[in-house]
């Protein structure tokens, strides 16, 4: 298994996102991933389905420390007392004692980083959660949050895909120690007719998603693609037995663009 190691925490490097999964089919698709080797569960309150992720825990029959599990506080309650609150809450959806990864979802200016992060790292400590971090922090918010967090930031969850450069992102994390996880890693489908990535799986008999997803190993990135069809589980996670040549590796970088967003206005 491809890991991805940041301030103490080993992260599985090919996990399965579950936005937008909803009710028995998220459930399902969870429990189908844990069946063929994925290790790595990324959730967030407000996807609501932490209760159909801890359902596919229980059921699939994985050892709890097998599995890392990933969920995000909503910013509506980054205030110290509802941060712990809702901590709490997504532990009794998740049905666990504990997640692995606690990470703030998206910056909330009206409440002051410093009482947010403060409050994150006392759930760390208290046990609700082995480590925490970040998402969709840009270069400036990374390093105010790395400088004042009373315990260590282990990533930022960003979108990143061939068509968004994340460069300047990329190297402050990596000055931080911080993990990038890339949520839409396939750009929610977009790269599935893209004539380069064609070009190069047909080199390595590989699908478009499966170019893209490797690109993003490579660059040491743990990745985190959302899909609601089992066929694409086994395709998504099987990208470790073949490796991109430098200058393939160069022609996606050049895909790349800063308004190459996907996700405009929102964050997943």
């Amino acid at each position: 298994m491809y890991v991805v190691n940041a301030n103490g925490a080993c992260i599985p490097g090919i996990g399965i996102g579950t936005w937008k999964l909803q009710g028995r089919s998220c459930a399902r698709i969870v429990e189908q991933a844990l069946e063929i080797g994925y290790r790595h569960i990324d959730t967030a309150q407000s996807y609501e389905n932490e209760s159909e992720v801890g359902e596919a825990l229980h059921a699939s029959g994985v050892k709890r420390e097998e599995v890392f599990l990933t969920t995000k506080v909503n910013s509506i309650y980054f205030a110290p007392g509802d941060l712990e609150r809702s901590a709490e809450e997504s532990l009794v959806r998740l049905r666990q004692p504990y997640v692995d990864l606690l990470l703030l979802h998206r910056p909330n200016p009206s409440i002051p980083l410093a009482e947010t992060l403060g409050a994150l790292a006392h759930a760390k400590r208290r046990g609700l959660t082995r480590h925490i971090g970040i998402s969709n922090f840009n270069v400036g918010l990374v390093e105010e949050a790395v400088k004042i967090c009373p315990e260590p930031l282990v990533c930022n969850q960003v979108e990143y895909h061939p068509y968004l450069d994340q460069p300047k992102l990329k190297a402050a994390c990596n000055r931080a120690g911080l993990a990038v996880v890339a949520y839409s890693p396939i750009a929610m489908g977009k790269i599935n007719s893209d004539e380069t990535l064609l070009q190069i799986g047909r080199l390595y008999r590989k699908t478009p998603a499966q170019i893209a997803l490797r690109w993003l190993v490579q660059q040491g990135a743990v990745v985190i693609p959302r899909t609601s069809r089992s066929e694409r589980l086994s395709e998504n996670i099987n990208i470790l037995d073949f490796q991109l040549t430098d200058a393939e590796m160069d022609r996606i970088y050049q895909l790349g663009s800063p308004e190459g967003r996907i996700h405009r206005g929102s964050f997943v």
